[in-house]
């Protein structure tokens, strides 16, 4: 400082004062460059914290979009999942639905077989009606179903005299005339069933009333057999006095008990569950 001072103290004022000026120049320059860098580097600052937040901004929107995937991901693996225990559910209700309806069609066969195999027994029992329409209405015997079979019934008054098992005149046309019909269904079988009334019976013959009931029975099947059915349709069986159908308090239920029965015997492959009964008897 000292120099500079003695420097100018040697220096013409003229060549002072423009070095003067040239520094004042230079330090006024100095000053815009300085006020400019200023401005610049507070321009550039502000430039960078814009882009910094511009940064901040994207690595937050981008945490945001990558929230947003891992939800949608994890909404859509929920999806799927439940997508795919629907779709389990609804294989699993269609074979159901198929096994349903597979049994419902199957219990539809079986109900038109039964109500086939029905109708067939309703026309075999009109039929077995109008074979015997004759001798039915000659009061000779009447056609009912016992127990689900087709029954034949003869009262034994006008078969038999009491305590006889000799066929009468009138017993043997009857029998000769229901034989004739029986004949005729060659694909059937027979059961002629003797049944009595409650009144005891003891002599050398007919010991009680299951021998009288069984002598006419076996009778019956000659006489059927005599009239053209074969013996391999027919048997015979006494019931005595052991199946009443009607009260033996009464004359009237006495009679009525007293009686041959002719039992069509049941085709039994046409039951339900024959071919199951059979597999299981061998």
């Amino acid at each position: 400082m000292l120099t500079l001072v003695l420097l100018f103290a040697c220096v013409p004022k003229k060549d002072f004062d423009a070095l003067s000026a040239e520094l004042a120049a230079e330090k006024a320059a100095h000053t815009t460059d300085s006020e400019s860098w200023s401005k610049e580097k507070s321009s550039m600052e502000a430039t960078l914290a814009e882009e910094r937040a511009k940064l901040e901004e994207a690595r937050t929107a981008e945490t945001h979009r990558r929230l947003a995937l891992e939800a949608a991901k994890k909404e859509l693996a929920e999806a799927e999942g439940k997508w795919s225990s629907e779709k389990a559910e609804l294989v699993s209700d269609r074979s159901k639905l198929k096994a349903s309806v597979a049994e419902m069609e199957s219990a539809l066969t079986q109900a038109a077989e039964r109500r086939a195999k029905a109708e067939a027994r309703v026309a075999e029992f009109r039929d077995l009606l109008l074979r015997f329409k004759k001798l039915i209405d000659a009061g000779q015997l009447r056609v009912k179903i016992v127990d689900g079979r087709m029954v034949v019934e003869l009262a034994t008054d006008i078969l038999f005299a009491s305590g006889k098992a000799e066929l009468s005149d009138q017993g043997k046309t009857a029998i000769a005339g229901v034989g004739a019909v029986l004949a005729s269904l060659s694909d059937r079988s027979f059961q002629v069933e003797g049944h009595t009334d409650n009144v005891p019976i003891q002599t050398d013959r007919f010991p009680s009333n299951w021998e009288l009931a069984s002598a006419r029975a076996i009778v019956v099947v000659k006489t059927l057999t005599a009239a053209g059915v074969k013996s391999t349709q027919v048997s015979a069986a006494s019931f005595a006095d052991t199946h009443p159908v009607a009260d033996n308090a009464t004359p009237e239920g006495k009679k009525s008990n007293r009686r041959i029965e002719i039992v069509v015997v049941p085709d039994l492959s046409q039951l339900p569950g024959f071919d199951e009964l059979k597999r299981v008897g061998g």
